[in-house]
């Protein structure tokens, strides 16, 4: 009997000691090697501003569109231009100014006299990355131009539709403070960016690596220094894997809730509509993904939530006269719902 018991007594040890492994049931090994190239290659150039990266990869493989806003000189277009360089492929610039015509970014028809017929020019639109440098500065026209190709991904020109070739994602950039010259952008525009990205100043760590990262440069670029690895395909790709991230049903509730709270919260004149909803559910899923896992957690769905949702709610005018942010907001409503387990 002794014996037996040391028996029983080791066995029990030895399966405290087997450690327990877990496999997701999506392939996710070459996505996450994807995304380490693209970090390692944007810390080349870019100083600190983690949580905008995560967020522009997380918008990249949701498939969405980023509106980012700071002051000027925190990187905002050098940071676009980079991830754009980072992957091969397609990269268009438009520097939006009051004078900019829908058809200077969409294309226009041109008569050709040898075959006596028009024909559609491709503007800069056409492509699978288009950097919107101060998007608020163009008048109402141009930026309604925006409005099919961000959310279908066509042009529809002389009743001639022009699908965009995948993936096409639109990275715009705004300055907060300069009023003078700028057109604000309509709720419909805004409401089809997945993510407002806030960009903050460096701290003094990373004000001084900025420093000597630019006395080392001398004459060279920064753009340079960034490798472009991931192809077209590959990008295609990890957006279909993204799809198949699991969210169990009591997440998709947990959404549900931040986005009804929004629409009966007395501090907010407007709340998230729909839309807002299922943006929340593709980059929590993207954002699963680009950190490793096949599954949604609530921590992925508060990550994204204020990304998401900031630019589409609108601040009673009595608590935006107070001071408060559409960002305090959200993270109010967030802590008031129960985090299901």
């Amino acid at each position: 009997m002794d014996f037996i018991g040391e028996n029983n007594e080791q066995d029990a040890h030895n399966e405290q000691e087997t450690p327990l492994s877990f496999t997701n049931r999506v392939d996710l090994t070459e996505l996450q090697e994807g995304i380490h190239k693209i970090r390692h290659e944007l810390s080349k150039v870019i100083v600190g501003q983690k949580g905008m990266i995560d967020m522009l990869i997380t918008a990249l493989l949701a498939k969405g569109h980023v509106l980012i806003e700071g002051v000027p000189g925190v990187a905002k277009t050098i940071t676009a231009k980079l991830l754009a360089k980072s992957l091969t492929v397609a990269f268009s610039r438009i520097q939006f100014t009051p004078d900019l015509m829908p058809s200077d970014i969409l294309g226009t028809s041109v008569f050709d006299m040898k075959k006596t017929e028009f024909e559609f020019k491709k503007g800069p639109v056409f492509t699978n990355m288009l950097l919107i440098d101060e998007i608020n500065r163009a008048p109402a026209k141009t930026q309604a131009a925006l409005f099919e190709v961000m959310e279908e991904r066509q042009i529809t020109m002389d009743g001639t539709k022009y699908p965009l070739a995948p993936p096409f994602m639109v990275l715009a950039t705004q300055n907060p403070i300069e009023q003078e010259g700028t057109y604000r952008l309509p709720e419909a525009q805004l409401d089809r960016f997945l993510f407002k990205i806030d960009v903050d100043y460096p701290n003094l760590d990373e004000e001084v690596e900025i420093i000597a990262r630019e006395h080392s440069l001398k004459e060279g670029k920064k753009i340079d220094k960034i490798t472009s690895f991931l192809t077209r395909d590959q990008i295609i790709k990890f957006q279909n894997v993204v799809n198949e991230i699991i969210i169990e049903p009591h997440l998709l509730k947990y959404i549900a809730e931040i986005i009804i709270n929004t629409r009966s919260n007395q501090f907010l004149y407007i709340g998230a509509s729909p839309r807002a909803s299922i943006a929340i559910l593709k980059a929590s899923k993207a954002y699963a993904a680009m950190n490793g896992r096949d599954f949604v957690t609530p921590e992925d769905i508060k990550q994204v939530a204020v990304p998401v949702l900031q630019h589409r709610i609108i601040v009673t005018p009595e608590r935006e006269m107070e001071g408060v942010s559409s960002k305090q907001i959200i993270n109010q409503i967030i802590q008031t719902i129960e985090v299901p387990r």
